[in-house]
């Protein structure tokens, strides 16, 4: 990865007047979503539109490990049947609070967008995350959104679809955010945008796999006693040094916050 202002030995940050295009962003900040961003998982969440705020036992017993979004596709079509429409599942999404913390954090981003990038990778679906960003006033920090594509059909059913195909082993059917992440950079890097480092902010299973492509010089901020970061403790254990991020947990987004004040210190 680039440096700052590397190779030209000027300040790090351009005050003069006259440049012929502003300078790329330093950062790429990476956000999941579901407890992460917001404080619950929205799959989950949703379920309150349902008749009686639940799902029967024949569909909750289909679920199988590492096909959800399978899953979900059938928790969908039986709301659906129920006469669970857009509005009522909008009104979900927009009531899912945020975690601790994470309003203060978006507000620092926004104060310094100019240095951060920033997109979000959840297997959550487009239609819920948009409509708990826009109603938190936030959707406009984000570059990119990937996730499943969601929508609704002409019965007013809410459907979902997965992300891609892929051929990761450790991640679910319909998305690998290491995919996702890597073909991002690259992508990125062909537009002659590269990254001083990477931050990575998480909590699931799925998100310790992009956070295992992440560079001695990038951190990965996974939330405390989650999936990420039992999988984070577990390698330094068993493979001490092979995860190569600085590894800061977070309870609340005021940590995260607060590195990145710290990281901004130092550099200029």
């Amino acid at each position: 990865m680039k440096r700052c202002c590397e190779g030209v030995g000027l300040p790090c940050l351009f005050k003069g007047v006259g440049m012929a295009s502003p300078r790329p962003p330093r950062y790429l900040l990476v956000f999941d979503f579901d407890e992460t961003i917001i404080n619950e998982n929205s799959d989950e969440s949703i379920v309150r539109a349902a008749p009686g705020q639940a799902l029967p036992e024949h569909i909750r017993q289909t679920f199988r490990e590492g096909f959800y979004n399978a899953y979900m596709q059938r928790v969908l079509a039986y709301m659906g049947d129920q006469g669970v429409k857009m509005g009522d599942f909008k009104t979900v999404y927009e009531n899912i609070p945020l975690s601790p913390g994470m309003p203060d954090l978006f507000q620092f981003l926004s104060k310094n967008h100019e240095l951060f990038e920033i997109i979000l990778i959840s297997d959550a679906n487009m239609f819920g995350i948009e409509s708990n960003l826009r109603a938190a006033g936030f959707y406009s920090l984000f570059r990119k959104i990937f996730s499943n594509p969601s929508s609704f059909d002409k019965r007013g059913y809410f459907t979902l679809g997965p992300y891609h195909s892929h051929k990761c082993l450790d991640c679910p059917a319909n998305m690998c955010k290491r995919k996702i992440l890597t073909e991002y950079l690259a992508e990125r890097a062909q537009e002659e945008v590269e990254f001083e480092r990477v931050f990575y902010v998480g909590d699931g299973a799925n998100d310790f796999c992009p956070s295992m492509s992440l560079t001695s010089a990038d951190v990965a901020f996974p939330r405390k006693g989650y999936p990420m970061h039992r999988m984070t403790q577990e390698m330094e254990k068993q493979q001490p040094g092979a995860f190569q991020a600085t590894i800061v947990p977070w309870e609340t987004a005021v940590e995260v916050t607060r590195y990145l004040q710290e990281v901004l210190k130092k550099k200029c």
